[in-house]
């Protein structure tokens, strides 16, 4: 039977695309003076992995290019080639070859040739010029009596559980094949009879003879995949006499077999992981899920989540000593409902570090174009986000940081005669606030600079005056084709990025804020609703109209006395609570609809606070507490201020849920005007 490998491709792009990710950041944590062995011979052992599987399936552009960059892997870790940071950059510049030629493979498209060739050479080069140490090397004249190998016999009989491993023979003689010769012998005297024979195990051995020009240690790891699963016996054919005398490298006592000329690889044995997850072995306990099918779980959740609410709501007006059980048994679906949609929500969460690890690379490959020196800090890479959100969030975060870079950090003179650290600091910061989602990108650079800003927006048609806040001012980079960039390269300075990101945040839902000190850096803050998602709210009434809000922005509600309620004059009202003067916020009139109580004192405040500020606002009834729905406003009919989402009540009823930041913020910002 013929096994459709196709079917696991996915999988295995899936696979080799994380390895590449590990040797990246393992290479970027390379210290050049005090390389760690375990960080090369992780990154070794990641790119062995993907040369293997990749042979399995046949992309042998891939296997070839990750031999050669398998073998100068080979010599740091043995100690042949010292860790220098060229040889650092070489490699990160392969992992980028190997990442061109993945996605070309899997796109079935023709991969950058030109890409792949300059480092491939750059490769071949530098294994060309291998320095060994001095007490390692040996060179030895062989004399005309001494034979060269033209082959081997290699006497191959396999454990009966070998292919349960994921490992077929097949793939390790074409290995083989490609080396020179092969004649396959296959043995069957020691198989049981027809009846006894248990399908699934290997029940044949073979005699394999090998001829021309090949190393023994070529031999060997054409099985070594298998090394443990096998008896194995690899003896040299009759040698033909020497023609003229050979010079043999040894290096650490063993020969220099991995510097030999890159054949066309063939297929190897499968990646030995996956025999490992047939059998319930390390990743036994994992398994790979379209997002599809997650979405639609959590829409069922959802759903689920309403009709728990409906049924809830009509069993408040039964008899609870006559539906005793039917009321006990409520109670329970409530629970479990609540834990449900918590684990399947889980399932959706990615950790920040899925964004926040490419930027480590780029920053990096961008310092060194920029002649800068700049270190990376990340913080809150475990603040977990919806895979969704962060895929939307990752190109607008890319470009503000390649801004820091470009924009805000100085080159190291520059630094140095403003008397800061040659080395500049990016710091990326993601967390939790209230019910937003607050990602932070800042600098120590040179910070905004207000009248460059305000003479490029003149020049470019914008309506500015002297007067502006320093806030104001820094939302003009956000404009359509603004850019202060002297120069344009293939950075910055085109004017198309700013008012893109914008853009993209806005259409989240979210906000971006900028604030800069002069010489001392800037810091840009992104915060983001929530889109979907189940959440705790409390349900309050004003007029005939219901309203959510999240719980986790509600401080306390109080009924105020008359003497607590002050007018402002031309700043509407303010009310005291315990020394502290908040702003009162009619939602009535912010929304524009009829209210049961116009008098603060005869209806409800409820005091929220969102981005450490604290506002009142004034209802006519608190009605309870629940779980909601967030259903997407913007996709359904579009945006509206003050407004985050959507939700079903129990009684079918439509119930907005309000944006607690944006109501802080507009109040703040009409106050400060």
């Amino acid at each position: 039977m013929t096994i459709d490998l196709a079917r696991f491709h996915a999988a295995f792009f899936e696979e080799s695309f994380e390895g590449l990710d590990a040797m990246e950041s393992s290479l970027l944590a390379l210290d050049p003076g005090t390389a760690d062995k375990e960080t090369i011979n992780a990154i070794f052992r990641a790119a062995h992995s993907i040369k293997g599987g990749s042979a399995t399936f046949g992309f042998s552009a891939v296997a070839a290019f990750t031999h050669i960059l398998e073998t100068l892997l080979d010599q740091m870790r043995s100690g042949v080639r010292p860790v220098a940071q060229p040889l650092v950059d070489q490699l990160l510049g392969s992992v980028d070859a190997v990442r061109e030629l993945l996605e070309a493979a899997r796109d079935g498209r023709e991969a950058n040739v030109a890409l792949i060739a300059a480092h491939q050479n750059a490769l071949a080069a530098t294994l060309a010029n291998t320095a060994a140490p001095a007490a390692a090397v040996m060179h030895v004249e062989a004399p005309a009596s001494v034979s060269n190998s033209t082959g081997f016999k290699i006497e191959f009989t396999p454990v009966p559980s070998l292919f349960r491993s994921g490992n077929d023979p097949r793939h390790i003689f074409r290995e083989l094949a490609s080396l020179g010769t092969l004649n396959v012998e296959a043995h069957c005297e020691h198989a049981p009879k027809l009846g006894d024979k248990v399908p699934e195990d290997c029940h044949l051995n073979w005699v394999l003879t090998l001829t021309g020009n090949v190393d023994e240690a070529r031999v060997r790891e054409a099985f070594a995949w298998v090394e443990d699963e096998c008896h194995l016996v690899i003896t040299a054919l009759e040698a033909a006499p020497a023609s003229k005398p050979v010079l043999t490298l040894i290096e650490g006592g063993k020969s220099a077999a991995r510097n030999e000329a890159i054949v066309p690889p063939s297929a190897m044995a499968h990646d030995r992981r996956a025999g490992d997850r047939r059998q319930g072995g390390p990743e036994g306990s994992s398994i790979r899920v379209s997002t599809e099918k997650i979405d639609q779980l959590i829409n069922l959740v959802g759903e689920l989540v309403i009709t728990q609410a409906m049924l809830a709501q009509q069993a408040g007006v039964l008899d609870p000593i006559v539906c005793e059980k039917l009321l006990g048994g409520l109670s329970q679906l409530d629970r479990n409902t609540r834990q449900l949609q918590e684990s399947v929500m889980s399932i959706r969460m990615l950790p920040m570090e899925f964004v926040f690890s490419r930027f480590p690379r780029m920053v990096h490959d961008l310092a060194g174009q920029l002649g800068k020196q700049v270190r990376l800090i990340t913080l809150g890479e475990s603040t977990e986000l919806d895979k969704g959100l962060i895929e939307k969030i990752a190109d607008p975060l890319t470009h503000l940081v390649r801004n820091s870079l470009d924009h805000g950090i100085e080159t190291v003179e520059a630094r140095i005669a403003a008397g800061k650290d040659p080395v500049g600091t990016v710091r990326l910061s993601a967390a939790h606030q209230g019910g937003s989602i607050v990602i932070e990108i800042s600098d120590d650079g040179r910070g905004l600079n207000r009248e460059r800003i305000l003479a490029k927006a003149r020049e470019s048609g914008l309506n500015v005056s002297d007067t502006m806040s320093d806030s104001e001012v820094w939302q003009l980079i956000f404009a359509n084709g603004f850019s202060t960039a002297e120069v344009v390269t293939d950075v910055s300075g085109r004017g198309v990025g700013m008012d893109v990101v914008k853009k993209n945040i806005l259409s989240l839902g979210g906000q971006v804020d900028l604030q800069s000190v002069a010489g001392k850096g800037a810091t840009v803050t992104i915060r983001l609703p929530l889109t979907l998602a189940i959440l705790d709210g409390m349900s309050i009434r004003v007029g005939e109209e219901i309203f959510i809000v999240p719980l986790n922005c509600v401080v306390e509600s109080l009924q105020p006395t008359a003497d607590q309620v002050k007018p402002v004059a031309g700043a509407g009202r303010v009310v005291k609570v315990r020394s502290e003067y908040l702003p009162l916020v009619s939602l009535s009139n912010a929304f524009r609809i009829p209210a049961e109580h116009r008098d603060p004192t005869q209806g409800v405040l409820v005091l929220v606070e969102a981005e450490g500020k604290k506002i009142a606002l004034q209802v006519d009834e608190l009605v309870a507490q629940q779980q909601v729905v967030i259903k997407s406003l913007e996709a359904n009919y579009k945006r509206v201020f003050g407004i985050s989402g959507a939700t079903i009540l129990g009684d079918g009823r439509v119930a907005l849920i309000l944006d607690v930041g944006s109501l802080v913020r507009d109040l703040h910002q009409r106050a400060a005007a």
